[in-house]
């Protein structure tokens, strides 16, 4: 019996999304590429850059999987100015000076854990049936609802010039942009370098891990 149109290659491919494009761009490319049906295990916004899971041809009746991993992202965080968006697409909100080291220590300790925060403003919920990326750019200011975030670890890099460096690992559903925004700044740059047990540097457009060698990472980091 012949394949069914769309289903073949099967498997998980790892593309590292540049800065500029969507996520959206990234499949779009990728299914032109290989002529299956492809999904994705979460997006990142246009600015960030990172790790994206694709799932082609059958892999994609697994995508609940995937997007239920951890995912470990680095930013840079002007800590002198929130913007509406929590990213450098935003307009400024307010402009203060940089917190001292102790009192960013402070602010980073408060965020490590389970906490609840708004979902921002430039995002892919959707607000009365719309999407919030849609209202927001179209000026319509709505109030955004809250969500449950988990951060597993918060790390403190580097901080000079008003600039912090973090490195941190969370729970699905997290919005890194509204950390940002709780520390008191906006992301700059934002990169994710893993998600579960699949690292940015594996990365490769052209290659399509079988589910038969996917899978059992997946289960590894369950156990």
């Amino acid at each position: 019996m012949p394949i069914p149109k769309g289903l073949e290659p099967t498997g998980v491919i790892l593309a590292d999304k540049p800065a500029g494009p969507s996520s959206f761009a990234i499949v779009a490319r990728v299914r032109s590429r290989t002529g299956a049906k492809t999904g994705h295990a979460g997006t990142l916004d246009p600015f960030a850059t990172g790790l994206l899971i694709l799932l082609s041809g059958r892999a994609t009746s697994l995508q609940d999987r995937f997007m239920k991993l951890d995912k470990r992202y680095v930013t840079d965080v002007d800590l002198r100015r929130r913007t509406t968006t929590g990213d450098p697409e935003g307009e400024a909100l307010d402009v203060h000076p940089a917190p001292g080291g102790g009192e960013l220590e402070r602010r980073l300790d408060a965020l490590r854990g389970d906490v609840e925060l708004p979902i921002p403003a430039a995002s892919a919920v959707k607000i009365g049936g719309t999407r919030a990326y849609r209202l927001h750019r179209q000026g319509v200011d709505v109030e955004m609802p809250t969500r449950a975030m988990r951060v597993h670890s918060l790390d403190l890099v580097s901080y000079e010039d008003g600039v912090a460096r973090l490195d941190l690992r969370v729970g699905s559903g997290t919005y890194v942009r509204a950390l940002a925004d709780e520390l008191g700044g906006h992301c700059v740059s934002l990169r994710r370098t893993e998600i579960g047990p699949f690292g940015v540097e594996e990365s490769d457009e052209m290659r399509v891990i079988p589910l038969e060698e996917a899978l059992p990472r997946l289960a590894a980091v369950r156990d």
